[in-house]
């Protein structure tokens, strides 16, 4: 201790003085070695007896830091790949080439498992050995234990542990711990994205902006398949449902083709709306539709309600404002072969309930006898608007109720930042069609948006006394 420049008295602390009481000399000096890291210009070595040739205990934290590109990276807002190399100092086991197999078996829990880095490396003195690469956070003495000591004896290998210098690269690191090392410590991460395509869509935070470009590229690199990264920079367009968005990497082609429910799409990313994760929800409505159904789309984008509707054998009329949704609807029809099947039109949402969807109603509503299984659907897929659109059912129709079972039911969806975003959905769409929906509807979670906001659908038969206006006597 004098010789590193500390005191005695380090010694009467209670933890040491426990230590030194009860424990043999060579033991206080393993006690040390835990503190070695934590007391600067402390450095210990403790060696086995078992182990006549073993390496110091304690390595340079950093060259353990298996999985933590060069600190130097730290800020880098123009990729530079070459600045991630490093060198760790990894323990390795010499082991004859033609057991190598079974002691990967034997060893498993211990070898390195780390995806891109060989857990076998050739003994460059020793052309008829192998060296054995073991995870260093799991033998961070670099000494093995009892169990993997027998199996080594088993196995007639010699149980020593050396040191090997492994080289990292660029191409060894994840995303995530890229970004992590690159951006300011403390800072959140994003390693996340929505996958459209060969598209990549992120949501950057105000203090990743600087680093945008890299990230975009970190992306790219790491995900095989994704040639264009976007970043979102406004909210979404409550008119036509698309927002304005920034390529940070890769080429600029914003057309890309995806895959859903097993039905294929193409679109144009910049502008259209799609979101990859309704795919689930698209196909539970689906579900709730039975061949001879009809379907009225109020909002229906490119197609992820109508085409697989049609495919069902459904009737579908699907609706549009954005002309270029309606384009790649009609688009996706003639892909799907479903165009046939579809009515397509391009207009407010109001006006497509006020026109095509009462003339369909009132024409075959009326119709409608209490054997028929036909079932009409209202699917109103705009959250932050469709809710107000209810109030147009109001006296939609003229004339006598149809029988309750022939009632259109509709599935409007909504956002929601209340405590209890159920109640909040359900009071909403009261105030919309003007009466109670108690016992009448059912609301399910479609997902969260951002914190504390909540996207919903309401499902519910629109109520006779709503929908029909009865003609005076």
């Amino acid at each position: 201790l004098w010789r590193f420049g500390y005191s005695a008295r380090l010694l009467k602390t209670n933890h040491f003085r426990t230590a030194a009481s009860n424990t043999s000399f060579p033991a206080v000096w393993m006690v040390l070695a835990q503190y070695s890291g934590r007391i600067p210009g402390l450095s210990v070595v403790v060696k086995k007896n078992s182990f006549s040739t073993m390496p110091e205990t304690v390595e340079d934290k950093a060259n353990l830091e298996l999985y933590s590109p060069h600190p130097e990276v730290r800020g880098m807002t123009l990729l530079n790949r070459e600045a991630f190399k490093r060198t760790v100092v990894v323990p390795v086991l010499k082991v004859k080439k033609e057991i190598v197999n079974i002691l990967l078996k034997s060893l498993k829990h211990m070898v390195l498992q780390r995806p891109g880095l060989k857990r076998v490396v050739e003994d460059p003195e020793d052309e008829d050995s192998r060296l054995v690469i073991l995870d260093p956070h799991k033998i961070p003495e670099f000494s093995l234990g009892e169990s993997e000591r027998e199996v080594l004896k088993q196995l007639n290998v010699c149980p020593e542990v050396s040191k090997y210098n492994l080289e990292l690269t660029y191409e060894n690191f994840k995303s995530e711990e890229i970004l992590r090392a690159v951006l300011p410590e403390g800072q959140e991460v994003t390693s996340g994205f929505s996958r459209v395509g060969h598209i990549a869509h992120l949501n950057l935070r105000d203090h990743q902006l600087p680093y945008r470009h890299l990230i975009g590229q970190v992306i790219i690199d790491k995900n095989p398949g994704v040639t264009c990264v976007v970043n979102k920079t406004n909210i979404i367009d409550s008119t036509y449902r698309n927002f304005q968005m920034e390529v940070l990497a890769g080429e600029s082609k914003l057309v890309t083709k995806v895959r859903e429910n097993n039905i294929a799409y193409e679109l144009d990313f910049s502008k259209v709306y799609w979101n990859p994760r309704l795919s689930t929800e698209h196909g539970r409505i689906i579900e709730l539709l039975k061949p001879g159904d009809v379907l009225f789309d109020v909002f229906a984008g490119i197609g992820p309600f109508a085409i697989p509707a049609a495919k069902k054998k459904c009737h579908v009329f699907a609706n549009d404002l954005n002309p270029e949704s309606y384009n790649w609807l009609l688009h996706n029809c003639r892909l799907n072969k479903v165009d046939n099947k579809i009515k397509a039109f391009n207009m407010d949402g109001r006006d497509f309930l006020l026109g095509p969807v009462r003339e369909e109603l009132s024409k075959e509503l009326p119709l409608l006898k209490e054997e028929q299984k036909t079932s009409f659907h209202i699917v109103m897929n705009l959250p932050a608007l469709a809710i107000e659109f209810l109030g147009v059912f109001r006296h939609l129709l003229v004339g006598e109720p149809c029988s309750t079972a022939g009632l259109p039911t509709v599935h409007c969806y909504g956002f929601s930042k209340h405590d209890n975003p159920t109640k909040d959905i359900q009071e909403r769409a009261e105030a919309s069609l003007g009466t109670s929906l108690d016992g009448r509807c059912s609301t399910y979670l479609v997902r969260n948006v951002a914190p504390n906001k909540e996207m919903l659908c309401i499902s519910f038969q629109i109520p006779a006394d709503v929908l029909y206006k009865r003609p005076c006597p």
